[in-house]
């Protein structure tokens, strides 16, 4: 049996690409479909400026359509890689492959997604992992622990790519809710991030936004913007129900140590203001931004806090561009920028 040697890339590692599936399942955004196929236009031109977008749409009706939206954005078409599979939903941060590399080549893991533990109809995009790989042409592996399959998204961890993982309780321990692995301890979860992501020390926050349909996903908490560098987003308002369960991730931060023992570097990030919509309030979060390749895009709110978001991410990759995508629609959907997303490292 050959021996495993698997990593998992971080995402301002180099990339050939990213993967993102055009919005058809209009429940997802009610009452705002039609202005989110033009966001969703809009993120794929922003991508295609600096690497390949494999866009996975439902069929080739809805290709044919794309392709006329996006040539009417003035996309470049020739950073356009059409992969044709039906989907659930769009989430491909959640339901895409996670690629790492095993003895230096490249491996798609398939995390048996499952709907968040939440919704019934999942069972479309369980096929994504594969249909990937095979776009790509790479071998795809089912994650499994003690002969059971294993589910993780990806918007629940979030890696420096040198042996740290950060992910939540809130979200991979809670007994009753959303329960992912029944019976999983954070031994379990540990063995699984080493054998499969290369990891060899995991910082585990607590609680996670408000609103958050996922139950706790660190992509809208705490990131990792170079190997010893962590952003968290804070809220300064007392009255909000995301003050304490923040300041209890910064507290945690702040004592947690790396893989080489050395403390990371805190950043902090403010919130915008509560955005309510109905009778929800929507999990909006800077720290849901997207590295590229000499890029980065961050989601904003129409919210003052947005230029200083944007400001203190400028300083974390002085060497990307900083570009701030309206995700005001977007973020309708319970998810903006990263959520939709996942990096195919290069080659």
């Amino acid at each position: 049996m050959t021996e495993n040697n698997r990593r998992f890339p971080a995402e301002w590692e180099n990339q050939e690409g990213i993967l993102l599936c055009f919005p058809h399942n209009g429940k997802d955004w009610p009452g705002k479909y039609d202005a989110i196929q033009w966001a969703f236009v809009e993120f794929i031109k922003k991508v295609a400026t600096y690497e390949t977008v494999f866009l996975v749409v439902a069929d080739e009706k809805l290709k044919s359509k794309v392709t006329e939206m996006l040539e009417m954005a003035k996309v470049n078409m020739d950073s356009i890689s059409f992969v044709i599979q039906k989907t659930n939903r769009s989430w491909m941060r959640d339901s895409g492959p996670m690629i790492v590399r095993n003895n230096g080549k490249r491996e798609a893991l398939n995390f048996n997604f499952n709907g968040w533990a939440k919704y019934k109809n999942y069972q479309l995009d369980r096929q994504i992992p594969a249909t990937i790989a095979t776009h790509l042409n790479l071998p795809v592996t089912q994650v499994t622990y003690k002969g059971k399959a294993v589910i993780v998204e990806g918007g629940a961890i979030d890696v420096n790519g040198k042996g740290t993982l950060l992910t939540t309780e809130e979200c991979l321990m809670d007994p009753n809710i959303q329960v992912r692995n029944p019976g999983f301890t954070k031994a379990d979860y540990e063995a699984v991030f080493k054998e499969y992501l290369g990891v060899t020390n995991v910082i585990w926050l607590g609680n996670g936004v408000q609103g958050d349909d996922t139950h706790g996903h660190v992509d809208d908490l705490s990131r990792f913007v170079n190997e010893d560098t962590i952003v968290t987003i804070v809220e300064t308002n007392p009255e909000s129900p995301n003050f304490k369960p923040l300041q209890d991730n910064l507290k945690r931060l702040q004592e947690a140590k790396l893989e080489n023992g050395k403390a990371p570097v805190i950043v902090a990030l403010p919130m915008p203001k509560q955005i309510d919509f109905d009778d929800l309030t929507l999990p909006a979060s800077y720290a849901n931004f997207l590295i590229l390749n000499k890029c980065v895009l961050v989601p904003t709110f129409n919210d003052p806090n947005d230029r200083k978001a944007l400001n203190i991410l400028a300083e974390c990759f002085p060497d990307r561009e900083i570009i701030g995508i309206s995700a005001i629609d977007l973020i309708w959907g319970l998810g903006t920028l990263h959520c939709l997303s996942q990096q195919i490292p290069a080659e």
